[in-house]
């Protein structure tokens, strides 16, 4: 017993010996990171629930082999050998996104640019964000239907181009001719980047969601696919309730006035990136700054 305890105690030294504590505990902790950032990605979304069949499948294979189900542990073979094909089509939209948040660099506008730009910046955002809030208001008045996207740190080119390049400064009048609807460029979808109106006319994805009502029509479901695959924001006004819509995330939430649906823009666009820069005085931008003031 004494020679059993003995060789125990001496394969446990052996363990620690070859353990590297600092190139070893960094790899288990970004192998947990990596692992988290999948739950988080896929919690509460269509991905979890085929993550789930997933599972079950290799229960069902388990199970095949055990019983010596020769077709189905064939199939479920060929299955599982294209897994990393099968997955990266099912996945697309939350692979896509999970690479859109690596390559965003967390720094925002405000981190960037100086006090007086930065003051430009929320003038010429709070500016567009007025101007879509009084078109979506008056339009709601009129019973005419608007979609209108905001582009945010993923860039919406692609989108863009299967519309009509305007770059155009907004205002609430220029966004109501658009959409009226006798107009050439209100069937699509009007995109606005870095506070100006840059394209109108466009087509959007429109969202695979099967659990969306019926009695939302293509422009919600385009406004919810739009924010699927992206980071951008969707206003959507109803052409038959004049109901104000705003999608973020694959989400839609309705039944926003003019003034909410400003402080949510303002919220979104503004304010959220101005909490980050303040989160980050005194750490690596501030100090950068230092130096180069000295």
């Amino acid at each position: 017993m004494a020679t059993f305890f003995v060789n125990v105690w001496e394969a446990v030294k052996m363990f620690f010996r070859s353990f590297n504590w600092i190139t070893d505990v960094l790899d288990i902790l970004i192998v947990a990171f990596a692992i988290f950032g999948i739950i988080k990605l896929v919690r509460d979304s269509r991905a979890e629930q085929l993550l789930k069949g997933f599972v079950l499948l290799g229960l069902a294979y388990g199970a095949a082999h055990l019983l010596e189900l020769t077709a189905i542990k064939y199939l479920l073979q060929i299955l599982f050998d294209n897994a990393l094909i099968i997955l990266a089509v099912i996945f697309q939209p939350e692979l896509r996104r999970a690479l859109e948040r690596v390559g965003h660099s967390g720094f925002s506008r405000f981190k960037v640019l100086g006090g007086g730009e930065a003051g430009e910046y929320v003038k010429q955002w709070k500016t567009a964000i007025a101007a879509v809030c009084s078109a979506a208001e008056a339009l709601q008045k009129e019973r005419m239907g608007a979609l209108i996207v905001i582009e945010r740190s993923t860039r919406l080119g692609e989108i863009a181009r299967s519309g009509t390049e305007l770059n155009a400064d907004p205002t609430a009048e220029l966004l109501g001719n658009i959409f009226f609807n006798k107009a050439p460029l209100h069937d699509g979808a009007t995109i606005i980047r870095e506070g100006k109106i840059y394209a109108a006319g466009c087509i959007l994805p429109l969202t695979e969601d099967n659990t969306m009502s019926r009695s939302l029509g293509t422009r919600h479901r385009a406004a919810v696919g739009m924010s699927e695959n992206s980071d951008a924001l969707a206003v959507v006004v109803s052409e038959e309730t004049g109901t104000i819509s705003l999608a973020k995330g694959g989400e839609l939430v309705r039944d926003f006035t003019a003034e909410t649906l400003r402080e949510a823009l303002e919220n979104e666009i503004i304010w959220s990136s101005v909490r980050a820069d303040e989160q980050d005085e005194g750490g690596l931008i501030a100090r950068v700054r230092g130096w180069f003031a000295k």
